[in-house]
């Protein structure tokens, strides 16, 4: 790989990684709801996770895609009807009585797991084993995988570190409610590109 081309891939990953997604936005809720420790492991689930779909996506899964169209629209309605079940589940999740636990995070395997029904997750591995893997070799890839995973972990647990932070603005059950349900709005309106392509 060229240096001009891991330069843009390196630019890449840092730009889909940090913007808003579904991932970061509910990294976010998840800082202002249980805080940074106990969300470690979503976040590991998310970098290590999203690591892990680039390298099986450049081993392969583009090819079931070439090969079966239809595969694609439908992982595309999973993906949004599990997203709009999160958002459901954030919105409506009930602040904390005095001394109640806040429930629990998503650990790290359901964050592994996510990766694969996150629309901005496809689009960002498929972009980034297209273009800047298109030999498909395995040094590439890995490459890739390794690009990813050094800027995503990061990324990704800035956004945890904005919720944490956000948490002292939640101190009152109101303030949690409107931001959760803000959350939940904004994770439906982060679908917009995959619904209205």
């Amino acid at each position: 790989m060229t240096y001009e081309l891991l330069t843009a891939l390196v630019a890449f990953a840092f730009v889909t990684s940090i913007t808003p997604g579904p991932n970061n936005l509910m990294l976010m809720a998840s800082g202002a709801n249980f805080g940074f420790r106990r969300s470690i492991p979503h976040m590991l689930g998310v970098g290590l996770g999203f690591t892990l779909m680039v390298v099986l996506v450049g081993a392969g899964l583009v090819q079931v895609f070439d090969a079966y169209p239809v595969s694609y629209a439908v992982l595309k309605i999973v993906s949004v009807a599990y997203l709009l079940y999160l958002a459901w589940k954030i919105a409506t999740a009930a602040p904390p009585r005095a001394g109640e636990k806040a429930g629990n995070p998503m650990t790290f395997v359901q964050a592994v797991l996510f990766q694969w029904v996150n629309p901005k997750a496809w689009a960002m591995a498929l972009t980034a084993v297209s273009v800047y893997a298109p030999s498909h070799t395995l040094g590439a890839i890995a490459l890739v995988a390794m690009v990813f995973g050094a800027i995503n972990l990061p990324s990704v647990s800035s956004w945890t570190v904005l919720g944490q932070q956000m948490r002292r603005l939640l101190t009152n059950q109101r303030r949690l409610r409107a931001f959760n349900i803000g959350m939940a709005v904004l994770l439906v309106a982060s679908l917009y590109p995959v619904i209205l392509p």
